[in-house]
């Protein structure tokens, strides 16, 4: 496996578990535990950051001239990883909803 695929797997894992950090938090303050839903969306974040890092990996080597050519695996983390990133920015606004019932 060339060093894209294996990266482009890590973001795939990150932004994942950030996503389902992100859902758990919504079901967490559903339930009026607030507390618990920002502690997820924390978690979501930190997963996100790793995820983001892999990528910012990549378009720093893109930028040297170390570039590859691009993969269907990597499309597949890049779509990911941006949809991970949107279900945590709509988290958050819907615990804000929850918090403010």
């Amino acid at each position: 496996m060339d060093n894209m695929t294996e990266v482009a797997f890590q973001i795939i894992l990150y932004a994942g578990n950030g996503k389902s950090s992100a859902m758990e938090a919504i079901q967490e303050a559903k339930e009026g535990n607030f507390e618990a839903a920002d502690k997820k969306i924390e978690e979501a974040s930190e997963e996100l950051g790793k995820a983001h890092g892999y990528q910012t990996q990549l378009l720093q080597q893109e930028a040297s001239g170390e570039g590859q050519s691009v993969n269907v695996i990597l499309v597949h983390s890049q779509d990911h990883l941006m949809t991970s990133m949107t279900v945590r920015d709509l988290a958050v606004e819907i615990i804000e909803i929850y918090r403010n019932k």
